[in-house]
């Protein structure tokens, strides 16, 4: 119950992030000029530049796993960033309130302590993804990344 009681008193913020999210991510669409008018789409580049893997079904097990977490930890960076500059918008509308100012400090200090914890779960991944690498002898093509 407290959580909603949160999440409704920044609803305006949360919406004007997720459509401002939104329209960076159909940023990439809007080309002022085609390269190739026989791949309008670019997607015979980003097919070379995966390695000829993109919509086969070919990638193998750590590759979508290694995949997967790239992207679950990318949306939690970004969501401990938006908190931190959330604190910082709250610190600089204070207004000299010590209540208001106290409160900002939590959000920026949770903001940091969720990317430190972040970071570590990546280093902690990535250890752990080498290691199975190492001890199976698989690998990674070129590319691929953690």
């Amino acid at each position: 119950m407290y959580l909603l009681a949160k999440l409704a008193k920044y609803q305006k913020t949360l919406v004007i992030t997720g459509v401002f999210l939104m329209s960076l991510a159909l940023a990439p669409m809007a080309q002022a000029q085609l390269s190739d008018p026989d791949d309008p789409f670019g997607v015979q580049k980003t097919e070379d530049a995966l390695g000829g893997k993109l919509g086969g079904g070919e990638t193998d097990f750590i590759e979508s796993i290694v995949g997967i977490i790239n992207i679950l930890l990318g949306l939690l960076g970004l969501v401990a960033v938006i908190i931190i500059l959330m604190g910082g918008f709250k610190w600089m509308t204070a207004g000299g309130n010590d209540e208001k100012v106290t409160e900002a400090r939590k959000l920026i200090f949770s903001g940091i302590i969720g990317l430190a914890i972040i970071l570590s779960a990546w280093a902690i991944a990535r250890f752990v993804i080498d290691s199975l690498q190492t001890a199976t002898g698989a690998g990674l093509p070129q590319g691929g990344a953690l």
